[in-house]
């Protein structure tokens, strides 16, 4: 077996069904591929022990990590270029109790775009992003938010300084300035963050505002004006107005800092033949009632766009009640 031409057919196989990333662990006596993608975690091929150490090896020789260290965590990176595109893979071992390695490979993409159930949503969140201030996008793993992100940035971002901090990066946008944290350097969410004002970017996008710091610093951008786009995690769009209560931000900060509220899931177009997005969006008197409301509700019309698209045959019966909680 030339393990070059192996491992590239893996990453090539990969590309072409639009995995994020390829997971190579120990199960047993052997080792398991797995493939993560839209729709979760593919069990996809089982390998002998020996194949998988050589294959471990080859990502770690070109991501330019010590072949040698098996035990203590290392990450490495390398650029592909393809025919029509780049991306770049991200590579992150890690060492079990019985000193077997595994290894993760992030596949980060040029130019992700998602496709859209309405575009009118999408436009209707354009439009939000002209009138500045903090728009927050929740949905699961997975979810197309990151791509959202990259796509209201890039139209409304023209001639303008748009500045990221992710963990990791998801897409590489060259007209970016991309920055990440860097746990081995001691380099958080919060380091970046502080940073990036320094900087002036017209736009800052988040990757996940995950505790109370980062969040008071977010809305400070916010109230400042510039354009924040950032994600968090809530179960929906309203929810996502608490879960920011939940992080230390007081009712007073939201009605001043806070924009839009987005939830949005990937679901499979039967006419795209491919996954689409779907959002809902609150912002305006009904984001305003909301943020004062005792009794919080979950969605603004997401049910209702669920039974449009069901009605269009658009959605197949199943997704149509798999995703009425979201």
């Amino acid at each position: 077996m030339d393990i070059k031409i192996y491992s590239q057919n893996i990453i090539d196989y990969a590309v072409s069904n639009g995995v994020s990333d390829i997971f190579i662990f120990p199960k047993e006596d052997k080792y398991r591929i797995d493939l993560r993608n839209q729709k979760g975690l593919i069990n996809w091929k089982t390998v002998e022990e020996d194949q998988a150490q050589e294959l471990i090896s080859y990502f770690k020789y070109v991501g330019q990590m010590d072949i040698a260290e098996h035990r203590r965590p290392q990450v490495g990176s390398v650029e592909q270029k393809r025919s029509d595109s780049k991306i770049f893979l991200r590579f992150s071992t890690t060492g079990d109790f019985l000193n077997r390695e595994s290894l993760v490979v992030r596949i980060i993409y040029g130019n992700k775009k998602n496709n859209y159930f309405f575009n009118t949503q999408f436009e209707q969140l354009k439009n939000l992003c002209y009138l500045r201030g903090l728009i927050i996008t929740s949905g699961p793993t997975g979810s197309g938010k990151t791509s959202t992100m990259y796509d209201l940035a890039r139209q409304v971002g023209m001639n303008k300084v748009v500045m990221t901090i992710e963990d990791p990066v998801e897409i590489y946008e060259p007209a970016f300035l991309q920055t990440q944290i860097n746990i081995t350097a001691g380099i958080q969410y919060l380091d970046l963050m502080k940073a990036a004002l320094r900087n002036r970017p017209d736009i800052l996008i988040i990757g996940e505002i995950r505790d109370p710091e980062t969040a008071k610093v977010a809305v400070n951008a916010a109230l400042s004006g510039h354009l924040v786009l950032a994600t968090v995690h809530a179960k929906s769009s309203l929810q996502t107005i608490s879960r920011l209560e939940g992080l230390g931000i007081s009712s007073s900060e939201l009605s001043n800092s806070l924009t839009a509220v987005s939830y949005q899931r990937l679901i499979y177009n039967n006419t795209l033949k491919a996954p689409a997005c779907l959002f809902d969006i609150a912002y305006g008197e009904k984001l305003a009632e909301e943020i004062s409301s005792q009794e919080r509700n979950s969605f603004v019309s997401w049910h209702n766009s669920l039974q449009s698209l069901r009605k269009e045959e658009k959605i197949s019966e199943t997704d149509f009640y798999l995703f009425q909680q979201g």
